[in-house]
């Protein structure tokens, strides 16, 4: 499968590749950047360079993943974001990861519009969910301005989380509006 790029107006949404392994190292290093993920610590090197082979896998084998996500601006890499299959409970999770000079500036929401996009839009998904630490004040505000709503609090990957929902039916309305606004104008 051929994984696309994409681009919004401040960020490259590409395919990882084993030259990312080094600069998502250093960023998944940074302190607080796994801080509300089921393993904290910092990930050793190899284990990096297996994630990144993991992803592509992903892609080939269920039509999407994380894309590394660059800085448009910079063409440095900044993160990841997109869509992730969790076969444990047989549903779709958008996600998203962004280096800590990142944090607060809206990327994360706009890296997620283009995971939503391509999840009901390309892929034709009924339902996508996020996943968000109880703890994880600013994640639970990207879930909400993504459009997801607050389902139920639970556990995942052993830890508890909120469960956030969004719906193709929604999505497809709201793209509606936003299509007629942008049409009014």
């Amino acid at each position: 499968m051929t994984i696309p790029s994409i681009q919004t107006s401040r960020l490259t949404l590409r395919p990882f590749a084993a030259a990312d392994a080094v600069p998502l190292h250093r960023i998944l290093a940074q302190e607080g950047v796994l801080r509300y993920f089921p393993t904290p610590g910092p990930p050793a090197l190899d284990r990096v360079e297996r994630l990144i082979d993991r992803q592509l896998r992903h892609w080939a084998e269920h039509g999407h993943g994380w894309w590394a996500v660059e800085s448009r601006a910079s063409g440095q890499l900044i993160g990841w974001n997109g869509l992730q299959y969790l076969p444990d409970t047989d549903e779709v999770e958008i996600g998203y990861l962004l280096a800590k000079d990142q944090w607060g500036q809206g990327l994360a929401v706009e890296g997620g519009r283009v995971g939503l996009r391509y999840g009901f839009d390309t892929l034709g998904l009924e339902r996508i969910i996020a996943v968000v630490h109880i703890e994880n004040s600013a994640s639970m505000r990207v879930a909400e301005k993504l459009g997801l709503t607050f389902d139920l609090q639970t556990e995942y990957f052993g830890i508890e989380v909120n469960r956030y929902v969004g719906l193709r039916t929604g999505w497809l309305a709201a793209h509606a509006r936003e299509t007629g606004r942008a049409a009014a104008k």
